[in-house]
């Protein structure tokens, strides 16, 4: 084991909480393995050992990151989340197969994969735009977060008026799947669209809510004005 990360083994054993640890289950509905420690902590524990790794062949950080992922616990997930984040200006094309790796491979909760997929894979996606046609791929997963992860993948870009199009499309494409947490995905997706993009968030709403689980409409048209949300939550079937 690399001595970077026995040292953050370490630490994270030493600051872990066990109250903590026993209120954490309670935010997902799947087992999860965690030390114990609220977000902010481990965030600074990632960005302290970030000043010691950052000027490493990026290769040597993606092991790293994958040597934390194995262990299954929350926050070296988030650990990962952060530092693969920090690579944004060495992204290169082939770097997808790698994130595809981590997401199919050791990614089973909403909070990685939300923590993953919105900076890192948003970043990804805004120096390679030609990539969320794989995004679209993996829509059609067996792994319900790989399918999340096709969604909220465009979040951060959808937020900034960004991406539309295949928003829609990627929601289109995921607009019947059965697992809740799908479903979540990409209704909050064009619940950030519509930031900036309300109209036409509506229009597809509209076309789409006789189809779409109640759970994913209710997310699409949170932030637009209550006559709308009147309108598009009326039974008229």
């Amino acid at each position: 084991m690399d001595e970077v990360i026995e040292r953050i083994r370490r630490e994270l054993k030493d600051t872990a909480d066990p109250e903590i640890r026993k209120i954490s289950q309670r935010f997902f509905k799947e087992p999860i393995t965690c030390y114990g420690m609220k977000t902010a902590a481990v965030n600074a524990i990632a960005k302290r050992y970030w000043k010691e790794i950052k000027q490493q062949d990026k290769h040597y950080i993606f092991n790293l990151c994958e040597e934390l992922y194995r262990s299954g616990y929350l926050e070296e997930s988030f650990i990962v989340s952060e530092w693969a984040h920090r690579l944004s200006d060495r992204y290169e094309r082939e770097d997808l197969a790698v994130f595809w790796h981590w997401i199919d491979t050791y990614i089973t909760n909403w909070a990685s994969c939300d923590g993953f997929c919105n900076h890192t894979m948003g970043d990804f996606i805004e120096k390679f735009p030609e990539a969320i046609d794989e995004l679209k791929a993996w829509t059609r997963s067996d792994n319900r977060w790989m399918r999340r992860a096709a969604a909220v993948s465009l979040i951060v870009p959808a937020k900034h008026g960004r991406f539309l199009d295949e928003s829609i499309e990627i929601a289109s494409l995921l607009l019947t799947d059965n697992d809740d947490m799908v479903q979540k995905g990409y209704g909050w997706l064009l619940k950030e669209a519509s930031r900036k993009h309300s109209d036409e968030v509506f229009s597809f709403v509209m076309a789409n809510k006789r189809k779409m689980p109640r759970t994913s409409l209710r997310y699409a048209i949170e932030l637009m004005p209550k006559e709308r949300k009147t309108e598009a939550m009326k039974r008229d079937w």
